[in-house]
């Protein structure tokens, strides 16, 4: 009975996140899902590499259909033994995006209940965290990633917590799952994020015992978590390793060309260019927009009704009613510093009031910890608008270079305000009443302070937004004028909104402090405002309305007459659309140069860059693009055959020999690709020797592509001499490996991305195979990690059962 006892509010907790995680997504209970268009590009993106899934039954890790060819790496791959993916299946049990939804809200009450939180604040804390606005919307646009990151931020956190505070057994087996679940999530930007505040958290804690010289306490919690470390990124080594090996050849690693497009000298130092890893930054005095959401006008795409300026010039322009209505309900109102805001990050206003009561009354230390993981984000997240701390991230520390939009580091501060928020809350019910006054006085001061200062301060902003110039050029100086008023009085409304709720929770707390109220209808009452505050926030960006049928969601493009004329040819050849380069459609019905993705192949994005941008259509023939999807004036599509692509594979009848990659660019200019093939001595002369030697060779020979799959390529030869075949196929060197005649051959880069080989006079078979090493590697470091893990679990089960020790002290 007394287990009963101490386990139901927990249960009760869990079956509360379950129930409202599938009620903020009713329409999964109708079979209906979230229409996502990340997702919806992914499935593009993916379509080749999942269909040869279902069909051979064997994972290609290769994919044709997009980009001319790339890993499948980041594409959904999946890998041998991957035990941990499980693990998450298994939590994730609830149709998406419920299923995130849910993970956000129990990890968070975890890591509550590791700072020692009763379960009815805990619960309305992970309520808070989850519907924290940001947290929504991911989901809404399909970063599904990173909302699976995000949700088990807080068990990392929590194990970390039980570790230091000496729980080495329980805390290490948690922190070790936790983290193996953490990066089995696969965004290393946010496991990364987190990263930065475990350093914070844990200097905290061994500045604790340094400062009473528990040196041994330092030792062993670090070597827990070494090991909790080593075996949970061990669990997920396959992964790690085939992403860190792919990481140089994509956008990510540093590019070897010291010029840009334009001729001028390319200066960064960076893998990625500070404009683009800065494109995304927080505006310093948009932030203020954490605690009033359309401070900066909302989002790109907002709702302002008929009670608008703009529905009144509408209709004094004589525009019908109902049109004017419609028009009202999208208005580019946001005027930040973003190209793109699909949402305002709002932590919440009473989260932001209870965060700051906690700093006046909560005596724990740890605030610290979270105040600054907050600040630090805070202050990270403004990016380009704060030079000073960015560059020297950038420049100095480790592998920050490596990833854009830096305002999503805010998640960390909004997981640390909800912290602080419950902390304060848990604090005021166990101070005495003059301080609880006291405590709440100040807090009230400062929030309302605050919100009084950025309504006094409205007349200092211009509410204009960088695409304003177009606006007045399209529709005129009156139009930009309603606009502009239109923001305004968002910004005035969410003010006076924000202050509301800081009043209506401040009252709550007042009538306990006079005995009005009861402690728990206290605690429930502010509960449900701090969660209702985010809660219809949240469903103006996400809601029912972004539901469609499966059958939308699992086929999210459609055939277009184009697409049926161009499929009629089963050859093996590549398609251009020139309006969707950087979109994944094309590679959902075709083997596409173009795609979606963030870690796209640099070489490829450079020909984009280098040569396709000033219309150098022999990029085209030597990736065998026969087909070119074009737009006529009406707006419908037409593919167009490019009677000049290369084929699948042609034989050569020069090297061309170039020292810099600068110089094997440039001469892409006016190469004809047909005839000659570019060799970079400098970067592979080494290892490629034969590659240079040959002059004058035979071009009179044919080679035929015969067998195609993702992972698999086949072709015959017939040629009088030795030649230089070169195949229209990307260069990938961690994987694809050459065979004539079943015999392994060194096959080498030419014209800046393809393959070319030296093949022997005669008739030979020639078969290119995906066969990535870093699977192989890979595969046996997650299995001996997983026995390891394993083996800790039993060991730590049978301590824990010997010693009689409690999980939450």
């Amino acid at each position: 009975m007394k287990i009963v006892n101490k386990f139901y509010p927990h249960a009760l907790a869990i079956v509360g996140f379950l129930i409202v995680s599938l009620l903020y997504f009713y329409p999964v209970l109708q079979g209906k899902q979230i229409y996502q268009s990340d997702i919806a590009q992914y499935t593009g993106m993916a379509k080749e590499q999942n269909d040869f899934r279902a069909s051979d039954h064997i994972e290609p890790y290769w994919t044709n259909s997009s980009f001319g060819g790339m890993p499948t790496y980041q594409l959904g791959a999946k890998y041998p033994y991957d035990f941990i993916g499980a693990i998450d299946d298994v939590l994730r049990f609830l149709p998406r995006p419920a299923d995130y939804l849910f993970l956000y809200f129990l990890g968070f009450y975890g890591l509550l209940l590791v700072l020692k939180t009763d379960p009815l604040k805990a619960f309305f804390g992970a309520l808070a965290f989850g519907f924290s606005t940001y947290l929504i919307i991911i989901l809404g646009v399909g970063h599904n990633a990173k909302a699976h990151a995000i949700a088990y931020m807080p068990l990392v956190i929590a194990g970390f917590i039980l570790v230091y505070r000496k729980k080495y057994v329980v805390g290490g087996l948690l922190t070790m799952f936790a983290t193996a679940l953490e990066i089995n999530a696969n965004h290393f930007q946010m496991t990364y994020y987190l990263l930065i505040f475990l350093l914070i958290l844990s200097g905290y804690f061994i500045y604790l015992d340094v400062k009473i010289k528990e040196y041994n306490a330092i030792l062993k919690s670090l070597g827990v978590l070494a090991v909790a470390g080593i075996f949970a990124i061990g669990a997920n080594a396959t992964n790690l390793l085939a992403t860190s090996e792919y990481a140089n050849f994509s956008i990510r690693g540093k590019s070897e060309l010291t010029y840009n497009p334009d001729g001028s000298k390319n200066t960064t130092n960076s893998a990625m260019t500070r404009d683009y890893i800065t494109e995304y930054s927080y505006g310093v005095t948009e932030s203020f927009n954490l605690i009033a959401p359309r401070l900066f006008g909302g989002s790109n795409h907002e709702a302002v009704g008929t009670d608008s300026k703009m529905y009144e010039f509408m209709i004094s322009q004589g525009v019908p009613e109902g049109q004017a209505a419609d028009f009202t309900m999208g208005l580019p109102t946001y005027w930040g510093d973003q190209p793109i805001v699909a949402a305002p990050a709002y932590i919440g206003v009473v989260v932001f009031f209870l965060g700051i009561l906690a700093l006046f009354i909560d005596e724990r230390k740890i605030k610290y910890v979270f105040l600054s993981g907050a600040v630090v984000s805070l202050l990270l997240s403004w990016g380009k608008n704060f030079p000073l701390l960015t560059n020297f991230f950038i420049d100095y520390v480790p592998m920050y270079d490596k990833f854009r939009a830096v305002s999503s580091i805010q998640v960390i501060l909004e997981l640390c305000f909800p912290v602080l928020a419950i902390m304060g809350l848990q604090s005021f019910f166990k101070l005495e009443k003059e301080k609880q006054t006291k405590g709440l006085l100040e807090s009230g001061t400062l929030g309302l302070g605050i919100i009084l200062i950025l309504f006094l301060c409205k007349s200092m902003f211009s509410f204009s937004s960088a695409n304003d110039g177009y606006y007045l050029e399209s529709y005129g100086p009156q139009f930009v004028e309603a606009l502009k008023g239109d923001r305004m009085s968002l910004y005035s409304a969410d003010l006076l909104r924000s202050g509301f709720f800081i009043l209506l929770v401040a009252g709550v707390l007042w009538l306990f402090i006079k005995n009005k109220i009861a402690q728990n209808t206290a605690i429930i009452l502010v509960g449900l405002f701090m969660v209702s505050d985010l809660f219809f926030v949240d469903k103006k960006y996400v809601s029912a309305k972004d539901f469609v049928s499966g059958r939308d969601v699992e086929v999210p493009f459609h055939e277009k007459p184009s697409d049926t004329q161009i499929l009629k040819d089963t050859t093996h050849y590549r398609v251009f659309e020139a309006g969707d380069l950087m979109g994944a459609r094309t590679s959902y019905f075709h083997k596409s140069i173009g795609g979606y993705s963030a870690v796209r192949p640099r070489r490829v994005q450079q020909l984009f860059d280098y040569q396709l941008a000033k219309n150098n259509l022999d990029i085209l023939n030597m990736l065998n693009v026969k087909y070119v999807i074009q737009t006529d004036k009406e707006g419908k599509e037409f593919p167009i055959v490019n009677p000049d692509a290369n084929g699948n594979a042609w034989f050569v009848n020069d090297v061309k020999l170039v020292n810099k990659a600068n110089d094997e660019m440039k001469m892409l200019d006016k190469i004809d690709t047909k005839r000659a093939a570019i060799f970079n001595i400098h970067l592979y002369g080494d290892k490629f020797k034969n590659a240079r030697l040959k002059r004058n060779l035979d071009t009179s020979g044919t080679i035929k592509l015969k067998v195609y799959k993702p992972n698999y390529i086949k072709y015959t030869s017939t040629n009088g001499k030795e030649g230089l075949a070169v195949f229209s196929e990307i260069y990938y060197e961690n994987g694809w490996n050459a065979y004539i005649d079943g015999v392994k051959t060194d096959h080498f880069p030419v014209d800046y991305v393809l393959r070319a080989m030296i093949v022997p006079g005669g008739e030979h078979t020639i078969e290119f195979k995906f066969e990535p090493q870093v699977i192989k590697t890979g595969s046996i470091i997650t299995l001996i990690s997983l026995a390891g893990m394993l083996l800790l679990v039993i060991g730590g089960v049978y301590f824990e059962r010997k010693n009689g020790s409690k999980i939450v002290d």
